[in-house]
């Protein structure tokens, strides 16, 4: 062997070990390196005698099917690499979503509740309204009574309640028929108290001065007015009697 062939060969060996030892760094350096490496076996030539230290220390060469393997190797961990981060990215946005719809979601129920509990309070507060207004008018409204006994005796009780003096209906009615058989213009002129000039009248035949005294506010100031005339011996009777109710006789 020539002098010149061992000296081009040794060039060769030294340049392929450089881009192995290039491609040992970084795959993808490899890659680029070992493309530039002889492909072809039967270019560079072959010792017949190798010592087995040489043997060992020359670099792998690699052939251009072998690169090319290892270049789509790269590529494609590249593209799975590349994909992987991409379906990490969609799945954190995924539960970035999925995190909001869950917290808007909240919202609204809870928003949805308070306007509930809103309108519960509302309605109760417009139901009391109502039921306030509703009493008002009742109590501004005057009751219409008969002009008839059952009217007066009535529209007295009322009154007497409003006042806090006691009596029933068949008090009322049962002291009014004895006294007057229920006359409203009845005047005893025969008694004592005629005699006196001071006959008894109306209803309950109660005389001008006990009328005086017990006439209850609000009614009129005549003795011969049913419900004043009412209201008035009721009240005398409350005085002395406890309540209309205990009278039984002229009292």
């Amino acid at each position: 062997m020539s002098v010149s062939r061992i000296s081009s060969r040794n060039r060769r060996l030294n340049k392929a070990q450089k881009l192995s030892v290039a491609g040992v760094s970084t795959l993808a350096a490899a890659a680029v390196a070992l493309s530039l490496a002889p492909n072809d076996a039967s270019a560079a030539p072959q010792p017949q005698h190798k010592p087995a230290a040489a043997a060992a220390a020359a670099p792998v060469v690699f052939t251009g099917v072998q690169t090319k393997s290892i270049q789509t190797s790269v590529i494609d961990q590249n593209s799975t690499a590349a994909l992987l981060v991409k379906a990490a990215g969609k799945a954190k946005d995924a539960e970035k979503e999925k995190a909001a719809e869950k917290a808007k979601a909240k919202a609204v129920a809870k928003a949805k509740a308070k306007a509930k509990v809103a309108a519960k309070k509302k309605a109760k507060a417009d139901a009391k309204k109502r039921s306030a207004k509703k009493a008002s008018r009742a109590a501004d409204r005057k009751p219409i009574y008969k002009n008839n006994l059952d009217g007066w005796i009535r529209e007295a009780l009322s009154i007497m309640h409003k006042k806090h003096i006691p009596g029933t209906y068949e008090g009322l009615h049962r002291n009014i028929i004895r006294e007057s058989s229920g006359n409203p213009r009845a005047i005893n002129n025969w008694d004592i108290n005629a005699i006196n000039g001071i006959p008894s009248k109306g209803l309950l035949q109660v005389i001008k001065p006990t009328f005086d005294f017990y006439h209850v506010k609000g009614t009129k100031h005549d003795q011969y007015d049913p419900v004043a005339n009412i209201t008035a011996a009721a009240n005398y009777a409350a005085d002395k009697y406890g309540s209309i109710d205990n009278v039984n006789s002229a009292y």
